[in-house]
């Protein structure tokens, strides 16, 4: 069990990509009046740890759904209330707290396909606990800045959410191209720094060599957009428009 929340009338609800995983299961949304609806995943964020979920209106009635914020203007020492289904047990948890840190970086565990690397997370001491997961984080105008998605086991009050600025770009996606899309360069790559510099000999501490990672692997993607522009292994990328 996990929490969501509405974000349109139509139906439209976000949740984390680790509460559905199962490719194979059938998904229910249980509303505060007992009611239950079946809910299709429209899509399984492949890099981050959200997912979009679509229940049928009803009658044709809209639903009520939360306004999204913004998570670009965030600051530490702000104050924030996160609401789920803590434990699976308790619905509509309500817990208050402030932001912890900004750009966060940890790998969550927990998830049926083994460790996760999420970035950019906002930490609070607003109590998260599984069930949690999901949920909205709001800031006091009621508007979603967060996806409660993590909490540092054996410490207190160290939770984690996602940014909602990312999950905006997700359901753009879904009613622009009916599928989450992300952009595809081509290259694989290692970023320099001063060691890299003089490990290998070149002529700059910054940018990006483009390096295969192993043997069999390509440093520039066959037919890939970088492929197009003539790049290939041992380029430098300085900047990017």
């Amino acid at each position: 069990s996990g929490t969501g929340f509405f974000v349109s009338a139509d139906g439209i609800i976000v949740t984390n990509k680790h509460v559905v995983e199962d490719t194979e299961a059938a998904y229910s949304i249980l509303f505060n009046d007992g009611r239950k609806l079946s809910a299709k995943i429209l899509a399984r964020d492949p890099l981050q740890d959200i997912a979009i979920l679509k229940v049928d209106q009803v009658a044709g009635k809209g639903y009520v759904f939360i306004p999204l914020g913004t998570s670009d203007n965030l600051s530490v020492g702000q104050t924030v209330v996160a609401i789920g289904n803590a434990l699976g047990e308790f619905q509509n948890t309500v817990s208050a707290g402030v932001i912890s840190g900004l750009r966060r970086s940890l790998v969550a565990n927990g998830s049926a396909v083994g460790p996760e690397v999420l970035q950019e997370l906002i930490q609070t001491d607003a109590a998260i606990n599984p069930g949690n997961s999901g949920g909205p984080l709001l800031d006091l105008a009621g508007r979603v800045i967060g996806i409660n998605t993590a909490m540092a086991q054996g410490a207190q009050s160290v939770g984690f959410a996602l940014p909602i600025n990312i999950a905006k770009k997700d359901i753009n996606d879904i009613k622009e191209f009916g599928r989450v899309r992300y952009a595809f360069f081509g290259v694989r790559y290692l970023m320099i720094n001063e060691k890299v510099k003089e490990d290998k000999k070149l002529s700059v501490d910054y940018g990006a060599l483009i390096v295969r990672e192993r043997l069999g692997e390509s440093a520039v993607i066959k037919g890939s957009t970088a492929e197009k522009a003539g790049l290939r292994e041992f380029d430098i990328i300085l900047e990017m428009e």
